[in-house]
Parts: C-alpha cells; structure tokens; sequence
C-alpha cells in the first residue's frame, strides 16, 4: 500500500513538471514573439533616410578632360556670349588694346551654344595646360601658333559647319548686322565632333580643390568684407561683383552694367573669386599684342561668401598646376561653385569693399 502511495506521487510530481514545462515554453514562446514583432519596422510607417552629400559644380571622381574654349570680349561682341554660366572655371586676361579676353572651362557639360568664340593668344595656353584641357578656338596669333606644336597642345579649331556654326541673325544695339568674326559659336555636341583621336581621360587632378560646405572666410587671418568689387584691367575693361547675400553668389558687371547671357538673358553669377595681379608687356608687333609675366609667384585675394582673404600663389613652368595658398602656407579650398580667376595688369586698381 506505501508502495503505490510512492509510485502516485512520482507520477503527480511527473504530470506536474511537464505541464510547468508546457506552459514556460508556450509563454517564452509568446514573449519573444512579441519582441520581435516590436523589433520589426512597421512597413507603413516614415523613415528617415540619411543622404550623402555631392557637389554640385562638379563629379570629383570625374576623369574627363575639360574643354578650354576662347571667348571673345570685344564691346559688341559681350552682349552675344553665350553659354557661359555652365563654365566650372573662367579666366580673364589682358590682349592688346586694353581689351581682354576669356578662356571658360567646360567639363562633363552638354551646353548647346557657347561663344562667340575668339582667337588664340599665347599664354592662355598655359591655363589651357594646368587644366589638361583641350583648347578649343578659331585664330591664333603669330607666338601661339609656335606654341601650339612646342607645348604639344591638344586643340580643335572651331569652323562653320562640324565644330561649329556662324550665327548671321546677330544685331547690335543699333540694329545692324554684327560683323563676322563675333558670330561664331560652338557646342559641347559640335566640338565631341571634333575630337577624332585625341585623348578624352585627364592625367593630372583638378586645379582647385571644393568644399561641400560652406567655408565661412570670415574666420580666417586678415579677412575683410567684400560685397562690391572692382577690378581694373585698363581704361576700357572694368571688371565688378556685387554680393547676392540670399543667395551667396557675386553678381557680375563689366564697366559699371550687368553681365548677362544672351539666351536666358539672366546675369551671369560666380560662386569664387580669385584675383591676383601680373606684369604685361608689348610683344613688339604691329597689333600691340602682349605677354604677361606669369611664371614665379606672387599674392592675391581669395573672395567667396561675402568676404576676401589674402592669398599667394606660385606656377613654376607654363604647364604646372598654379597653388593657391593662404599666408600660413595652407593649399585654399574653395566653396562648391563656379570660379573666375582674374589675372590683373600689374598696378591696375583693385577695390574690395
């Protein structure tokens, strides 16, 4: 009788320890699934999503070379020029006659109508250089025309019908036909036309390094305002930016009116300024065509933002890169936009204000 009271406990105890075993397992079973449920996005509901940050002027990764394009600026001809607010970088620099001259870089753009396009003069073969660009033109002078064979300068002379069109519907302001040589306009499709067998991927960096942030120049040593300035090439070329501070862009004006596009017609706006001044001398010849005294180094302005800081800058030879650097020796970085490098005559007015 002992016996089986014994063998009924066991078994109860056994019944019991199973049953527990059930209901821990069923109510673990449960827990977790509730947790995870928590743990899994509800599909319906909005997420944040965390984007990368890209410049805009340009793809750093690009390998492409830039086209280098000739741009005239003759009085007549400004109020044609077209296309150039795509340009990523544009210099500015003195020819004969106090005139002067653009060279606009374009780099992976497709812009339909660039120009007028203008002849060659020797040393913007030397920017044409720093950037590895293809040089594009139509015309030369005597000194680039040597230089296009020493330097090894890769080059697509605009014409009439594959590189290029003349545009004979142009009038000036009093109403008549623009003469000849400002009607010609190129392309981005026109001058891929052109390049036949050269080569298209770029073998050095880019010239100037970006910043996806805004850089604020105002902390930098000696920095001062600059919402107006003015930059004197000679009695007929008078360069000036006005600072847009809603937008942060300077606004730009030759000889006190708005520089504008001829197709949208909307003011051309750069983000980055860079100006420093050189030497120019008479080449000696008939036209009074120049030379300007480029290679070694000297100082400028760095100018974005509201603001300009002193800089230096150094090109060793006519193909090496120019550095751009503050006093402390620093490489400068500039702002994500388009740039115009002012290389002034030397002792001509510069007012930054």
């Amino acid at each position: 009788m002992k016996n089986k009271k014994v063998a009924l406990i066991i078994i109860i105890l056994v019944v019991l320890s199973l049953i527990g075993g059930a209901l821990y397992i069923t109510v673990f079973k449960n827990k977790s699934e509730k947790l995870s449920d928590n743990n899994t996005p509800d599909v319906t509901s909005t997420t944040t999503t965390t984007t990368t940050k890209k410049l805009k002027i340009l793809n750093p990764e690009t390998k492409s070379r830039p086209y280098a394009i000739m741009i005239n600026n003759a009085d007549v001809a400004r109020p044609l020029q077209s296309g150039l607010q795509d340009a990523y970088i544009i210099y500015e620099i003195i020819v004969e006659g106090g005139l002067t001259r653009y060279m606009a870089l374009f780099l992976d753009q497709n812009t339909e109508r660039i120009g007028s396009i203008r002849s060659s003069r020797h040393y913007f073969l030397d920017y044409a250089l720093e950037n590895d660009a293809i040089y594009v033109h139509h015309g030369q002078s005597p000194k680039a025309l040597s230089d296009f064979s020493t330097l090894g300068i890769n080059r697509i002379v605009v014409d009439n019908s594959k590189t290029g069109w003349r545009d004979k519907t142009l009038t000036n302001s009093s109403g008549k036909r623009v003469s000849t040589e400002h009607t010609l306009f190129t392309s981005i499709e026109k001058l891929n036309n052109g390049l036949g067998s050269k080569r298209t991927e770029r073998n050095n960096d880019l010239l100037l390094n970006y910043s996806i942030d805004e850089i604020d120049l105002s902390t930098k040593e000696e920095a001062k305002e600059a919402k107006n300035i003015l930059i004197k090439y000679s009695g007929y070329e008078k360069t000036g930016y006005e600072y847009d501070e809603e937008n942060k862009v300077y606004k730009r004006l030759v000889n006190g009116k708005e520089h504008k596009d001829y197709v949208t017609g909307k003011q051309y706006t750069f983000k980055n300024i860079i100006t420093y001044q050189v030497k120019n001398t008479s080449l000696g010849d008939n036209k009074g065509r120049q030379d300007i005294d480029n290679l070694g180094s000297g100082e400028g302005y760095y100018i974005s933002n509201g603001y300009a800081v002193p800089i230096t800058w150094e090109k060793k030879t006519r193909s090496s890169q120019t550095k751009y650097k503050y006093k402390n020796g620093e490489e400068i970085v500039v702002n994500d936009g388009n740039t115009f490098i002012q290389i002034q005559p030397l002792n001509q007015t510069l007012t930054i204000e």
